[in-house]
């Protein structure tokens, strides 16, 4: 509900009915904010606990209280002065109420969800330069942050948290924003952070190995990149059919629709031609044949523009509009993005930080090297350790001379780091030096550079920070290289 001056509220009588719980007699509290972090509370906030990886926020009980909540929503009864409401799930409730609480936004929005290891950035990006083609107002929600309407937001999730999540749906559709196109992650829909949003549209792109530190295994993080696409939550389902759990998906999900390049698929491409300033190719789209000019290289970015002409021609958008919509987009921040040339070198900067992402990164400029291909990266601490070697023999595979770096090592060492990526290099006999310092590294490999080279920068893309030791330095390979070569 809204007040004359604009401000909202709820009744704790109304969250109680949201969650199936009892207001207990305090059902005329009004809740005049949404609150999941104890540091941000505000009064007249309805603040949610609940058991999380590292801490439980129940402790947080007293804390907001003083700092002036009006309730609780907790997983257990608390010996609290204070409106409580108790459920199963807190993180659940958290997604049930925001909607509520913000008019459900998403109900005055055509929203579509990209999941997959790699790939939704560039594919959000995709879908965004489309319909700016066809006229038609739209936002994005990802890696890279939130824009729509002029509007920039700093990111800080891949998807935010759902009482951030829908104020911003909610301001999105006040602004006359129609389509939105939001990266869903993994931890996302484990954690329920998308619950209740209806999506016009679901993108599987693709799945491998990552966050394994997390989910444990392959099972569980392929389980949960499936949940978006159950319960009847997509309209549409657009899936790779060349990816082995996008079969799995199409098997049951609603409204298939697959695009590829190996399996058959309702859309694909055919007469492909790379070059290092992009990619051509002629798109099958429903048996309309388009020639698409890409200004950004590799076959997976052919794979990404299939999916966002998929899904836009879905959501009615003319096939001329869609072809335009692709060749207008320049490049994606840190998505093998050419950061620059020196001594007649090219230079790309690639967010690459998976084994499959950096292979595929380095399978692509292989083909397009006359020279020696050079590949500097590092890992993530505090991350899949298993992936590490891999990522280290999947760069002495392809490039001529590795440079080990750091990437943000957060709380590891980075020699520990970088030591376990040479498990994974040193079988190969490819030579390499280590270099701790990302920047000193990176002008180190710039400056090895010769007409007809290529160096990957890889693993850190448009990313501004450096976190390391918990503290997040200002650092942009894009600043770094732009520096190092004038």
């Amino acid at each position: 509900m809204m007040r004359l001056n604009g401000e909202r509220y709820m009744k704790l009588e109304s969250v109680a009915k949201i969650l199936g719980g009892d207001a207990e007699g305090f059902g005329d509290t009004e809740i005049e904010g949404l609150c999941t972090d104890s540091s941000g509370i505000k009064r007249g906030d309805l603040f949610f606990c609940y058991r999380g990886e590292k801490f439980d926020s129940h402790s947080c009980a007293l804390q907001v209280k003083e700092g002036g909540a009006a309730a609780l929503v907790c997983e257990r009864k608390l010996d609290c002065d204070i409106p409580q409401i108790v459920v199963k799930d807190g993180r659940a409730a958290v997604a049930a109420v925001a909607r509520e609480f913000y008019g459900e936004p998403d109900r005055q929005l055509k929203i579509v969800g990209v999941t997959g290891t790699n790939g939704k950035t560039t594919t959000t990006y995709m879908l965004s330069s489309v319909f700016s083609a066809a006229g038609l107002p739209a936002g994005v929600i990802g890696t890279l942050g939130i824009s729509y309407a002029g509007r920039f937001i700093s990111p800080e999730l891949t998807t935010p948290d759902p009482v951030y999540l829908h104020s911003v749906l909610r301001d999105m559709a006040d602004a006359g924003i129609k389509y939105v196109f939001m990266e869903v992650s993994a931890h996302a829909l484990y954690f329920d952070k998308v619950a209740g949003i209806r999506f016009e549209a679901g993108i599987f792109t693709n799945c491998t190995q990552d966050h394994l530190d997390f989910f444990g295994s392959m099972k569980e993080y392929a389980a949960a990149k499936k949940k978006l696409f159950e319960g009847g939550r997509c309209r549409f389902s657009v899936i790779n059919a060349d990816d082995k759990l996008g079969l799995e998906i199409a098997a049951s999900a609603p409204s298939v629709v697959t695009y590829g390049l190996k399996n058959p698929a309702d859309v694909f491409a055919v007469d492909i031609e790379e070059s290092i300033s992009g990619v051509k190719f002629v798109l099958n789209l429903f048996d309309e044949l388009y020639e698409i000019r890409l200004n950004m290289p590799a076959v997976h970015n052919v794979y990404n523009a299939m999916a966002a002409a998929t899904c836009a021609k879905l959501l009615g958008v003319k096939t001329e509009d869609v072809a335009r919509g692709l060749s207008a987009l320049k490049s994606v921040p840190g998505r093998l993005e050419c950061a620059g040339e020196y001594n007649g070198a090219h230079i790309f900067v690639d967010f690459a930080h998976t084994p499959d992402g950096l292979e595929k990164s380095l399978a692509a400029l292989r083909k397009l090297c006359t020279g020696k291909l050079y590949c500097l990266f590092g890992c993530g601490g505090n991350r899949d350790k298993s992936k590490r070697p891999l990522m280290g023999a999947v760069a002495a595979k392809y490039a001529d001379f590795l440079i080990i770096t750091s990437d943000n090592p957060r709380y590891e060492d980075p020699f520990d780091i970088i030591t376990q990526i040479e498990e994974g290099v040193k079988p190969s006999g490819k030579a390499y030096v280590t270099v701790t310092d990302r920047e000193t590294a990176t002008g180190y490999a710039v400056k090895l550079l010769r007409a007809g080279d290529i160096l990957l920068v890889a693993g850190k893309g448009g990313e501004t920070y450096q976190e390391i030791m918990g503290i997040k330095h200002s650092y942009n390979d894009n600043t770094v290289i732009k520096n190092i070569i004038g």
